[in-house]
């Protein structure tokens, strides 16, 4: 699987969860995430993989930190469907091999501002948005399972590649043993 493929995939479960979400439940403050939302979360993912693809069109260094919020991401559902679709669509057309800086950010409000700038590819970056979406599909999981109980969720949603490959080796290990 290719990183575009990976991330594509993580996409998906992102857009099956956004189909079953009403706008109500997606924009509601959930006390388990101290008053944010799923809608929160939804739009903080999008907005990685939009860095992303804005510092390679620009042909700037990337700077997640430096993320535009558009709070209609995280109040309508539909929006952040349509805006999945176009990243897919704009993740396609840029070469993996392809080099891009990232620009770090190592410091805390206070501390000085230098930011160093590295060298990575648009594929390593993939591989980031990748982990840093499962990592809060983690939480929105949970969100979900304790706000919502009736949503489906997809048993892959929120866990990490090698921890599904883990549990399916524990599985096959556990049928021997029988």
């Amino acid at each position: 699987m290719t990183c575009k493929e990976g991330l594509r995939s993580v996409f998906g479960q992102m857009d099956r969860l956004l189909e079953q979400l009403s706008a109500e439940a997606y924009a509601r403050p959930l006390p388990l995430f101290e008053g944010s939302s799923l809608g929160q979360h939804f739009r903080h993912i999008i907005n990685f993989a939009e860095c992303l693809l804005r510092g390679w069109r620009e042909g700037l260094p990337v700077d997640y930190a430096a993320r535009h919020r558009d709070p209609s991401l995280e109040r309508r559902p539909e929006k952040a469907r349509a805006a999945i679709a176009r990243l897919v669509q704009q993740m396609d057309a840029v070469p993996e091999a392809a080099a891009v800086q990232v620009r770090a950010d190592f410091f805390e409000a206070g501390q000085p501002a230098e930011r160093p700038v590295v060298a990575s590819t648009f594929g390593r970056e993939l591989m980031f948005v990748h982990d840093h979406a499962i990592h809060h599909l983690a939480m929105i999981r949970m969100g979900i399972r304790t706000c919502f109980p009736d949503i489906r969720l997809d048993p892959a949603v929120g866990v990490a590649p090698a921890t599904l490959k883990y549990w399916q080796q524990q599985r096959k290990c556990d049928e021997r043993r029988v």
